[in-house]
């Protein structure tokens, strides 16, 4: 009798340990709060903040304010909000509107070394992480109902400044605090959209092995994706150079970025402006071809000409 008491009540405390399974399953799923890559958008692509004095949902703003400063922002009795405090007037007044943040950081593009620019882009990951999860322990504490969803995300600092990056004194930080991207709605959408969305394909530019020579055949090519940049100001164009996979890494990753070099004079040469062309080399990555047949390699050994 006693052993099927115990069975009995085992039954019953199953399915109160499986609700509670997946309850804590389902609570788990979290958005991340990193947005992965090198956001390739403007400033002049958000409205600023302090152009209005009420906030319009279906609009994304941009606050530059140094977002490390929550930390100590939300430690003092009397919290100064400096930049921020349009947003912050806002989200006293409105009770219960919903918020997503943005920190946005980049890394000085003067920087080569990846190792360093990791160690860099972990760094600026946990501080703001920190800094934003202070703000909404504030929030909190201070009893206001405002759902708040936490971001973070990395810009080019180049195309984010635009012309501004070549007409005007630089800062010598590694890591710099860029700002927050803000958006005070509902509406489900991406904060950094497509910067070339729409814009026009190319086709990649080939090359012979252990070769980085722009054959005249492609000239034709050029003269389309010049005309095209020249036509398109605020489109910038990345070169990806690419090899096959005979020879050492060093020897692929310093073919494929003379390849993609060779392309940038020739477009330079059209009339294109220089800080419009980013190179990138990626050596024997992403094969689109089998490597050991010698159309495979053929295949491989291009340059991808990728409109942002």
């Amino acid at each position: 009798m006693k052993k099927i008491l115990i069975l009995l009540a085992a039954i019953m405390l199953v399915p109160t340990f499986t609700m509670a399974q997946k309850s804590t399953k389902k609570g788990a799923k979290e958005v991340s709060p990193i947005i992965e890559g090198k956001q390739k958008v403007r400033k002049t692509d958000y409205d600023s903040i302090w152009k209005f004095t009420a906030f319009d949902a279906k609009k994304v703003y941009f606050c530059q304010y140094d977002y490390t400063n929550f930390w100590t922002a939300t430690q003092s009795k009397r919290p100064e909000w400096g930049t921020f405090n349009p947003v912050m007037n806002y989200l006293l007044t409105v009770g219960r509107s919903p918020m997503r943040i943005c920190a946005v950081y980049a890394i000085n593009p003067t920087i080569d070394d990846p190792k360093r620019k990791e160690t860099i882009a972990k760094t600026a990951e946990e501080e703001a992480i920190k800094s934003l999860t202070a703000l909404t322990d504030w929030m909190t504490k201070q009893e206001m109902k405002n759902k708040v969803q936490i971001n973070v995300a990395q810009v080019d600092y180049r195309y984010w400044q635009g012309t501004e990056y070549f007409t005007t004194s630089q800062t010598d930080d590694a890591l710099i605090h860029v700002g927050c991207v803000i958006f005070l709605g509902t509406k489900k959408l991406d904060l950094f959209p497509n910067a070339a969305a729409g814009a026009v394909k190319f086709k990649d530019v080939k090359f012979f092995p252990n070769d980085a020579t722009v054959q005249p055949s492609y000239d034709v090519v050029m003269d389309s994706v010049a005309n095209y940049l020249l036509s398109n100001e605020n489109f910038e164009v990345l070169l990806r150079g690419y090899t096959d996979n005979v020879g050492t890494d060093a020897y692929c990753q310093g073919l494929a970025r003379q390849r993609a070099v060779e392309i940038k004079k020739k477009l330079i040469a059209r009339g294109v402006q220089e800080y419009r062309i980013e190179v990138e080399s990626k050596g024997s990555a992403d094969p689109i071809g089998d490597n050991s047949t010698y159309e495979g390699r053929i295949a491989n050994n291009r340059c991808s000409i990728i409109i942002q």
